[in-house]
């Protein structure tokens, strides 16, 4: 209610009185209006962010990602971005194209002129050979069927016949398969496995493929299949298990599955590998990918798998993974994706605290780049040792002073307080050589996967979503080691129902198989 002056009481008390009680309703007024404006910019970074992950680039380097050895400008709460014009100068290299492989079959065709034209023109002479020009082209033969009849004569003896005696029939063994009874050769059992776990080509369009050939391969007769080649897997899938648990260092992630038979809305793809993407001479430890399906996201489930593994583990922030016994180590990637959440979530034409700190983790990276030139892993090592504490050291600080001038809801507030929360985890990897500067390794691991998912959608049961786990390990376990995926898959399907149940199986992994 309005006040009127001459409503006003006359003593100095009352007056005190009434001022403090409109100072107090004009300090909820300004509360209430800061809490509105704080929900507003949250609720804009959200949709932002939200807009560039349905319309951007999904890609995480930043403008000037190659200059990562620059200084970091100059801090302020806000800068805005000077568009500066720079004269560019390059040569453009003339694309080369690559020389067909040698080892490919080869077919000659000469294109030779007529012999009615190996005359000169002018004086009617014979025309000689000075030389030639060649050229390739590569040719493709569609995939071919055939069936192998496997003929064996029975035998016996006529004179036991006239007798009467017993007489015994004689007839070759039959050659042990991985699908006993079945029609499939390793072969076609190997292209149907590669063709949905490397390929991401479900099984309901591998039926279709093959009925152009007019053959009738049902889905459910592929699937079975695929559970009976898992199964004969397991014990490879075993002995790569107990070798990744040798290992000093693991990363390892999860991802969603959708089983349709399982109680749960969601169940979980855990993978965990050691080594590299690719065969390196220079790295010890063996290139192991290993996928493990689990109906929850449950920390029991690291547990179970690394059956009290106590080296390093290269982990995002998840907090399952603290139920380990491991020795954690954080992940820088996925420390800067925060902040480049944070920057997306900024309007236009800005930039601020988000681009400074992801600055600061430029330089860390920028000294694994150094470190990765050297000539080996104890003078990389070096290099990061040397150079690394510094950078962190200010980042740190940094940090601790931007903690306390942004607003605690906003999304570089996350940012800035996950590192934070993180950072002994972070500074891990200034203890061994052996660990990475990320998880990079998993989230590359488990990427075949999440792409598959995308094209089949769906596993069917709990156990069929084991079976794929299986099958998906032993398939990128040979690609990490520089083997194809479905020569390895046949070599494993012939030699493998060959073998006692006590056989080891030292032979037969992928870095010591021999492939003819």
């Amino acid at each position: 209610m309005k006040m009127l002056p001459e409503n006003l009481p006359n003593d100095v008390e009352s007056l005190k009185a009434i001022l403090l009680e409109q100072a107090r309703l004009l300090g909820e007024k300004d509360s209430q209006l800061a809490q509105w404006q704080s929900k507003y910019t949250f609720i804009l970074e959200q949709w932002r962010l939200a807009q560039q992950k349905q319309f951007g680039k999904s890609s995480e380097t930043s403008p000037g990602q190659g200059e990562l050895f620059d200084e970091m400008a100059a801090e302020s709460d806000v800068i805005d971005t000077e568009t500066e014009t720079q004269t560019v100068s390059y040569t453009r290299s003339k694309p080369k194209r690559q020389p067909l492989p040698k080892d490919l079959p080869r077919e000659t065709v000469v294109l030779d002129i007529a012999e009615s034209d190996k005359v000169c023109s002018c004086c009617q002479g014979a025309l000689h050979r000075i030389g030639e020009d060649r050229s390739e082209k590569l040719d493709f033969i569609p995939a071919q069927l055939k069936v192998i009849e496997t003929v064996r004569p029975k035998y016996a003896c006529r004179e036991c016949e006239k007798t009467g005696t017993q007489n015994a029939i004689k007839q070759a063994v039959v050659p042990p398969s991985i699908i006993p009874k079945g029609i499939a050769t390793p072969s076609l059992l190997s292209q149907i496995i590669t063709g949905k776990f490397q390929y991401s080509l479900p099984l309901y369009r591998q039926e279709t493929l093959f009925k152009q050939y007019g053959i009738e391969l049902s889905r459910r007769t592929m699937s079975d299949w695929m559970k009976k080649c898992a199964d004969a897997l397991e014990k490879l899938y075993e002995r790569l298990h107990q070798e990744l648990l040798k290992q000093s260092v693991i990363q390892a992630d999860e991802t969603t599955l959708n089983v349709i038979k399982e109680a749960r809305s969601k169940c979980y793809m855990w993978v965990y590998c050691t080594g590299k993407d690719a065969p390196d001479k220079r790295n010890p430890i063996p290139n192991i990918v290993l996928y493990d399906y689990q109906p929850t996201r449950s920390g029991q489930c690291a547990v179970d798998f690394l059956q009290g593994f106590d080296g390093y583990l290269n982990v995002d922030g998840y907090q399952a993974y603290e139920s380990t016994q491991a020795k954690l180590a954080g992940c820088w990637a996925h420390a800067r994706r925060k902040f480049i959440e944070a920057e997306k979530g900024m309007p236009k034409g800005k930039s601020g605290k988000a681009t400074m700190a992801i600055n600061h983790i430029k330089k860390l990276y920028a000294i694994e780049t150094l470190a990765q030139q050297a000539d080996n892993a104890e003078a990389a090592f070096k290099i990061r040792q040397e150079q690394a504490p510094e950078v962190l050291a200010n980042y740190k600080a940094w940090l601790e002073k931007s903690a306390q001038q942004v607003p605690p809801k906003s999304l570089l507030s996350k940012a800035i307080q996950y590192n934070l929360n993180q950072w002994d985890k972070l500074s891990v990897y200034l203890t061994d050589y052996r660990i990475n500067i990320d998880n990079n390794r998993a989230e590359r691991a488990i990427k075949p996967f999440v792409i598959g998912r995308k094209n089949w959608l769906f596993s069917n049961t709990g156990n069929g979503a084991k079976s794929s786990a299986t099958l998906y390990s032993i398939i990128e376990t040979a690609k990490a080691n520089g083997l194809i995926p479905y020569d390895y898959l046949v070599r494993l399907f012939e030699e493998l129902p060959r073998r006692k149940e006590n056989d080891d199986m030292e032979e037969l992994l992928p870095w010591n198989i021999k492939l003819t």
